[in-house]
Order: structure tokens, then C-alpha cells, then sequence
């Protein structure tokens, strides 16, 4: 099975210059756990529940004045959506990421998540179900 054939294809996106409270609002307005930076219409980084947990709650800003250009991951890990589900997985995987933007000649075409790879293939839950460990546990936690 390709990454095509179950990445999402509404990606949510926002711009570099939106603040972390609007991309807050969006993912719960989505129901979803990051979204895609764009600038001009190309791929600028990736912003996560996490990336706000860690670089603004944690340290106690004040989310309405931080922008997302300043908290989100630039060197995002790519894949095409020729690419099969298990190699997405081992990407996943070594690079301990949940989320990957499909990309296909530069262009922003989906997402596929370690939910949308275990829902579609139950045989690699166990393989991408290292990603989901807590540091000094060994048995993966929901959520």
C-alpha cells in the first residue's frame, strides 16, 4: 500500500507570521494535532501541539505575541506519495515523528500521520507503536 492511497488530502495550513493562539484555535477547530506553515504557497515548517506545549507553555509565554515562525520546526521530514506505508513507517520511526507532508514536485499534496499508517495496516502497529513510548517505560501509552 502506497502513502497515496491513505494520506489526508485536506491539509491544514498557516502562515509563518499567524500566532500561536490563532494555530491553537485552528487545530481544535480541526480536531487535529498540527498544521502545516506556508509561506507563498510552499512549504515553510510544521507546528505541533507539542512545539507549543514545550517552546510557549512550559516556559510560560504568552501565546497571543509569539508567531509560529518562531516555534516551529523548519527542516521538516518529507515524503512522496509514491512511497510504501512501511517505508513511511521507518521514516517515522528513525526519526521519532508522528507526522509526515506528503510532497510531490515541491507541492504540498497530504499528510499522513502513525494513526492513518496503524488504521490502514494493524500488522505495523507494533513496528510504529515505538513512537508512542515514554522514555523509560516499556509498553506504549494512548493518546
Amino acid at each position: 500500500m502506497m502513502v497515496k492511497d491513505i494520506m489526508v488530502t485536506d491539509v491544514k495550513t498557516i502562515e509563518p507570521s499567524s500566532t500561536v493562539q490563532e494555530a491553537a484555535k485552528k487545530m481544535a477547530d480541526h480536531c487535529i494535532g498540527c498544521l502545516i506553515v506556508v509561506n507563498k504557497g510552499k512549504l515553510a515548517g510544521i507546528v505541533t501541539e507539542r512545539d507549543m506545549i514545550r517552546k510557549v507553555i512550559v516556559k510560560g509565554k504568552n501565546s497571543p505575541n509569539i508567531k509560529i515562525n518562531t516555534i516551529m520546526t523548519k527542516e521538516v521530514i518529507m515524503i512522496g506519495p509514491e512511497s510504501d506505508i512501511e517505508d513511511a513507517s521507518e521514516v517515522m520511526i528513525e526519526k521519532k515523528i508522528k507526522k509526515l507532508p506528503v510532497l510531490d514536485d515541491d507541492n504540498l499534496i497530504g499528510i499522513i500521520t502513525a494513526m492513518d499508517i496503524v488504521a490502514a495496516q494493524p500488522k505495523l502497529m507494533k513496528q510504529i507503536s515505538e513512537l508512542f513510548l515514554i522514555p523509560g517505560r516499556k509498553k506504549a501509552v494512548a493518546g
